[in-house]
Parts: C-alpha cells; sequence; structure tokens
C-alpha cells in the first residue's frame, strides 16, 4: 500500500508567513487530469537524490510509472536517480509542460517566475504548498496553476492506482478511467 502522504512538505513547528485564506480557486479533478493527460514533460523543482525526501519519491514514481519525461532542477545536484540534474529551469533542454514545485513557501514566486521564463504550461505547487501571489505570477502569464495536490497521487489516481481517498486500491485493470465534473 502506497504512502498517501509521501508527497508531503515538512510541516514547520510555526509558519506565520503561510496564507490563511485561500481565495484562490482550486483546479478541480477534470481541469487536472486534463493537465496530466496533455503533459509530455515534467520538471521537478527541489528534486533531491536523498531517498528520504518527499521529491525523490515522486521523481521514482514518475521515472517507473508514467509516460513523462522528467527534469530534475537542483543547484547542488549534478545527477538524481542516473539523470542529470540542471540548476535552473532556464538550462532545460526543453520547455516542461509541467513544473512540479517542492521549495519553501517564501521562493514560490521566484520559482513561478522561472517557469513563466522556461514556456511552461502549468506550475504546480505539492502538497502543503500554497502561495497566492506565485499563483496570480503563472496566471497572469497563462500558465494553469494547481496547488497543494501531489503530482504523484493525481497521475495514480487518475489511472486506477488510488481510490479517490488516497489509497492503494489493489486493484489493476485496463478499464479507461473517465472523468466527468
Amino acid at each position: 500500500m502506497s504512502d498517501p502522504n509521501a508527497c508531503a512538505l515538512p510541516a514547520p513547528a510555526a509558519a506565520p508567513h503561510r496564507e490563511q485564506t485561500r481565495t484562490w480557486p482550486s483546479a478541480g479533478a477534470q481541469e487536472r487530469f486534463e493537465i496530466l493527460r496533455r503533459a509530455k514533460t515534467i520538471a521537478i523543482v527541489g528534486a533531491s537524490d536523498n531517498p528520504a525526501r518527499a521529491s525523490y519519491f515522486v521523481a521514482t514514481y514518475l521515472r517507473g510509472s508514467s509516460p513523462y519525461d522528467v527534469y530534475y532542477v537542483n543547484p547542488r545536484a549534478t545527477e538524481i536517480l542516473g539523470q542529470p540534474a540542471y540548476a535552473s529551469l532556464a538550462e532545460l533542454p526543453v520547455a516542461p509542460d509541467i513544473v512540479d514545485v517542492f521549495r519553501k513557501h517564501d521562493d514560490l514566486p521566484g520559482v513561478a517566475q522561472e517557469a513563466v521564463d522556461a514556456g511552461a504550461s502549468t506550475l504546480w505547487l505539492q502538497l502543503g504548498s500554497w502561495h497566492e501571489g506565485a499563483a496570480e505570477v503563472a496566471a497572469d502569464a497563462g500558465l494553469s496553476v494547481v496547488m497543494d495536490r501531489c503530482v504523484k497521487i493525481e497521475h495514480a489516481r487518475f489511472h486506477g492506482g488510488l481510490h479517490l481517498a488516497g489509497f492503494d486500491t489493489g486493484v489493476l485493470s485496463s478499464k479507461r478511467q473517465l472523468l466527468s465534473r
């Protein structure tokens, strides 16, 4: 059974910088499904070569269980999971469809601008990560925005690997999953 919290960012003891009121409209299930369906490339910003990190777990899942070309962005790493690591989104050899972000709250507006500058289509902030200022930067440039969701969990959910509550169903099926609003 997979751990539904494996994608979660560590919770700080006190987070006064976190926005308490959420006014940004959350991307619904159908929108998340369409984003993942259209995507060919995912860049993981804050990727780690440490197996204890959520970004490593997500990267391992995406490499082995999804059709995406995955790129790792970490200025302190040269290689992650046997693939090159890039110092920034600007150094990627492609414009990523999804920029999946594992960075601290205060870094998110800057990462959002980097995603815009890199030609990304979607800014995706991981579980526990919500920043309306970063969302505005991305949305104003035409990017889709997903916040406080895990790419791994959402991909598995839409492809029959997870129940809507987030746990492993144990059911393998070739039946195509259809979503409706």
